[in-house]
């Protein structure tokens, strides 16, 4: 009697062909691609372990715990849990303030900072509003001294610029009145001149150009003074500062009693001249009275 079944030891061996071999390992090969890895089993909780927190989904390390941060975990524990919660939280901006107050800001004056925003190489700001003071008018109309008078050597006379700057300090004080330039420095072949406003306590009284002559470019500066100088007493003309030297009655008769007219001789080139001097007076360098 033959068993039904024949163990698999007996059974005969069956020739298998070389390209039923490769397509039975590459089969195998495709197999082994498409199952899952394996994973692998996670080690044992110890004190050395890091904690980690489920953030969104993902597992995420405390932030005492982080990559980077140095210390202890003794010095770790230390922080307390807000300051922690406090780096894992999202910065939070709290909102600019709105302005409380809609006044408009004040305006600055229009150019530079004197004070009332007056731009006085343009402005007439005060002019004729307000007459002065009986006794202010009383200092600056006062006769002139007669001693003070000076005569040039073509017989013109004058007060010298001191004399003007002197009687303004008495009547208005040092700093109550002041000289600004209306224009630029003009610069001719021998001439400086150059246009100024008599400024008394905020209020424009005068204007006038000035001029100076000057002989080299080194004494341009020097005419440039002068040039302010000779406006000075040309403004004050406005505030009845020795008038008298305008009118030509009082001319005539100073120049009568208090001037002459003699020859000079130039100390340098000997040539002569006729020219006026006070009476009281002797020619000024570079003249010296010719015998």
């Amino acid at each position: 009697m033959i068993p039904s079944r024949i163990p698999h030891a007996l059974r005969p061996l069956r020739l298998v062909s070389r390209s039923t071999l490769r397509s039975a390992s590459s089969s195998a090969t495709n197999t082994a691609a498409l199952k899952p890895k394996a994973q692998p089993r996670r080690a044992a909780f110890s004190s050395s372990t890091p904690l980690r927190q489920k953030v969104a989904g993902e597992d995420r390390l405390p932030p005492s715990q982080l990559p980077g941060r140095k210390g202890t975990r003794d010095q770790q524990s230390a922080i307390p849990p807000a300051a922690e919660a406090a780096d894992s939280a999202p910065a939070v901006f709290a909102p600019v303030p709105e302005p409380t107050s809609s006044a408009p800001l004040p305006s600055a004056p229009e150019i530079g900072n004197n004070g009332n925003g007056i731009d006085w190489s343009q402005s007439f700001h005060g002019l004729s509003t307000t007459p002065f003071s009986p006794e202010t008018a009383a200092i600056l109309m006062s006769p002139i001294d007669m001693q003070d008078v000076e005569v040039k050597p073509d017989g013109i006379i004058y007060l010298p610029e001191i004399k003007y700057r002197r009687i303004l300090n008495q009547a208005f004080g040092p700093g109550g009145w002041g000289l600004a330039p209306r224009g630029e420095v003009t610069v001719s072949e021998k001439v400086v001149s150059r246009e100024y406003a008599l400024i008394v306590h905020g209020r424009y009284i005068a204007q006038a150009r000035g001029e100076c002559q000057y002989f080299s470019e080194e004494t341009i500066p020097t005419a440039s003074e002068g040039c302010k100088s000779n406006a000075l007493l040309r403004c004050c003309k406005d505030l009845g500062i020795a008038s008298e030297l305008w009118d030509p009655r009082f001319i005539r008769e100073f120049k009568k009693k208090h001037a002459r007219e003699v020859w000079v001789e130039h100390v340098v080139n000997k040539k002569k001249r006729q020219i006026w001097i006070r009476k009281d007076g002797d020619p000024a360098y570079p003249y010296k009275l010719s015998k």
